[in-house]
């Protein structure tokens, strides 16, 4: 029900974000991790005991109770949509970030940019499948640093190394390398 609802909402844009000009595509986007509604469905259940508070509670201030469930629902609301709006992209050029509700904010970093990736899994993350990366760059101050909540971090790890591979930026494989992937 609940991959439904979400199926509803907007989306962001992002192939108006792509090069299609220079022949940039999408290898993977990735949407956040279903954990990251915990918060949101509890705002939801806080705002039904509100109500039920107002209907059971003292009348003088129910109407209180009640627009305190209103305020706590569209919270809740907004914080599914920004969990829903923020995506991270691989594309065969770059990395970017499309996030935002009412405003949209893009931080991108070329794969020519990406020296190193640490996958960051805690504990509750290895149960429920989910990491947090963490991009270095040359860059001193960089708009792409923390990505959190990404299910499945080690195929989008390993993803992520083959598109950098793919651009020739680690120079060609060796027999050797090639032997050792193959397992021989």
């Amino acid at each position: 029900m609940l991959a439904a609802l979400l199926a509803r909402l907007p989306e962001q844009d992002v192939e108006g974000h792509l090069l299609l000009d220079e022949g940039e595509h999408v290898i993977d986007l990735v949407r956040k991790h279903p954990v990251v509604y915990l918060r949101p469905a509890a705002e939801a259940v806080g705002a039904v005991l509100l109500w039920v508070l107002a209907v059971v509670g003292p009348i003088q201030v129910g109407w209180l109770f009640i627009l305190l469930g209103v305020g706590v629902l569209l919270h809740a609301g907004y914080l599914v949509l920004q969990e829903h709006r923020d995506v991270f992209v691989i594309t065969n050029m770059r990395v970017f970030r499309a996030s935002g509700v009412f405003s949209v904010r893009i931080a991108t970093m070329p794969i020519t940019r990406i020296l190193d990736i640490t996958v960051e899994k805690p504990f509750v993350g290895r149960v429920l499948g989910y990491g947090h990366f963490v991009f270095e760059s040359a860059a001193q101050a960089q708009g792409l640093r923390d990505i959190r909540y990404i299910g499945d971090p080690d195929a989008r790890d390993l993803t992520i190394q083959r598109v950098v591979q793919r651009s020739g930026l680690r120079g060609p494989r060796t027999a050797f390398e090639r032997q050792a992937q193959d397992g021989r």
